[in-house]
């Protein structure tokens, strides 16, 4: 990255700076969720912000995803600046009507007079044997929803700075944190150099001139890592590309790399069927097909449940073999 004047901290206290932070800069803001106050987050994230602000501003709630984000829509609704906390990602479809139906309608329903400055913070992916119920990256069942806003930060420096980007703007947004990544440690600028990250900027984590890998969220790392393996082995330049935000997204930037390379592989933890990489797959077959050498390949989760067992679970989800093999595919395939 880069940077000067920075610390390494990890990415939950990235999130929790982020929110300390907005919250003394504007006292709208607010936090609700299961467990948020004086417990700190079943992930820890919220630690240390109840004594720090309050119960009035860091309220536990009942166990209900419906109540909670019907409440925090409602003020909103009414000028306030909610953050609610859905400690699993998979608990999000107990509030789907109140996220579907209402936050994300409301700005269009009211001619733009209602704003819904609201964040979801969802707790998403596997983070190892938690099951079926607990492990689910949820991201893109919402990509059909138009009037939300999807963010997925990938390290503690995007975490930071996208978050608090959607504690500043007028739309709804969700706000997907992979559970595995909250003790993942990085760069971020000191307390007193406030940034910000625009939404529909995507990140090239890698220059690469031979295959264009797009990832998401906790599956950047393992690229990363696929990208060194094949240099070193392959001799293979893999350019690896976090779009940070699936909505808006940033094609400007895939499809320059599409144009450069040629060839595409898109990795998500989520389900392959269906997954956010079938609608970036589209994307770049309507727009770039001019451009590829081979066909797009996605990586993703196996379309199964999320097993309890190690072995099924590892089995199921994408891994750093898994993207090896994918841009091995592409780069030896011949049209």
């Amino acid at each position: 990255m880069g940077l000067t004047n920075v610390r390494i901290i990890s990415y939950s206290e990235a999130i929790r700076e982020a929110l300390a932070e907005e919250m003394s800069r504007n006292p709208s803001v607010f936090i609700l969720g299961e467990d948020v106050g004086a417990f700190g987050g079943v992930f820890g994230v919220t630690q240390g912000l109840f004594e720090e602000f309050g119960p009035e501003r860091v309220r536990d709630t009942p166990i209900s995803e419906a109540a909670i984000v019907g409440a925090a829509l409602g003020a909103a609704l009414v000028g306030m600046r909610p953050v609610a906390e859905i400690m699993f990602g998979d608990f999000v479809t107990v509030a789907m009507d109140q996220l579907v139906n209402q936050a994300a309608k409301a700005r269009y329903m009211s001619g733009g007079k209602a704003k819904v400055p609201l964040t979801i913070r969802i707790a998403s992916g596997a983070p190892g044997s938690a099951a079926a119920q607990h492990s689910q990256s949820v991201e893109s069942w919402f990509l059909n929803v138009p009037g939300l806003k999807l963010v997925i930060p990938a390290t503690p420096y995007d975490a930071k700075g996208l978050l608090k980007s959607a504690l500043r703007g007028e739309d709804p947004v969700l706000f997907f944190e992979h559970k595995m990544l909250y003790a993942a440690k990085g760069e971020v600028p000191e307390v007193e150099d406030e940034y910000l990250i625009p939404f529909g900027q995507a990140a090239v984590r890698r220059v690469g001139s031979d295959v264009t890998l797009i990832v998401l969220g906790g599956m950047v790392q393992p690229a990363l890592t696929a990208a060194e393996q094949l240099a070193a082995e392959n001799n293979i330049s893999v350019e690896v590309i976090d779009p940070r935000t699936l909505v808006p997204l940033d094609k400007e930037t895939i499809l320059q790399s599409v144009e450069k390379t040629g060839r595409v592989v898109i990795g998500h933890e989520a389900h392959r069927r269906g997954g956010a990489g079938a609608e970036i797959a589209a994307i770049i077959a309507e727009e770039a097909i001019q451009w590829l050498d081979s066909p797009i390949v996605r990586v993703a989760a196996k379309n199964v449940p999320l097993p309890y067992s190690p072995v099924l679970e590892a089995y199921v989800l994408p891994s750093v073999s898994d993207i090896i093999q994918a841009v091995r595919d592409v780069t030896t395939y011949r049209l």
